[in-house]
């Protein structure tokens, strides 16, 4: 019996039978869905983006009469969120800015859908809210709910930190204009 490998970027034909001290990190088996480079394969789908500058006049228009704008009460306060008649969970307002399930650009009207393969009545959290009034959570937990890795995650808290680092220090500078 023989099986392919790779070693070191090279394929080889190895004999079942034949015995050669390898490590781990130097052979991939050349096996179909798995990752080579040592990274785990992605176990949820990416985020998609729906680009408003891609979609035709016609495509817009179409989308436009499909979801009419509708008056509806929604909740204007986090208290309308936590009690009362909205409180109900999976939250049903997508559009709201505190919903994991889009993002919605405000300088381009981009729209990212986090979780596409998924409907919104599937998610376990769907109020980023809800998830901050739990108390702290580790950086894995966190890119789990918002479908980001650990380490998306990390630079997102290491630039937040940075901006109200810098937020704090102009507003000490501020005492001193006029």
């Amino acid at each position: 019996m023989t099986m392919p490998i790779q070693v070191n970027s090279n394929a080889v034909t190895l004999d079942a039978e034949e015995e050669m001290e390898v490590s781990s990190t130097e052979v991939t088996t050349l096996v179909p869905g798995v990752e080579r480079g040592g990274r785990k394969p992605r176990a949820r789908s990416r985020p998609r983006t729906l680009s408003m500058r891609r979609q035709s006049k016609r495509e817009l228009e179409r989308m436009r009469q499909m979801y009419p704008d509708v008056d509806y009460e929604r909740p204007m306060t986090r208290a309308d969120c936590q009690h009362g008649p909205h409180a109900e969970r999976p939250c049903p307002f997508v559009s709201c800015k505190h919903h994991l399930y889009l993002d919605v650009n405000e300088r381009n009207g981009n729209i990212k859908l986090n979780f596409p393969d998924v409907e919104v009545w599937e998610l376990p959290e769907t109020c980023a809210l809800d998830v901050a009034d739990r108390g702290g959570i580790t950086l894995e937990e966190v890119g789990a709910i918002m479908n980001l890795t650990r380490e998306r995650i990390r630079q997102l808290e290491d630039l937040s930190l940075a901006r109200l680092k810098a937020l704090g220090e102009m507003a000490s500078l501020a005492d001193y204009c006029d």
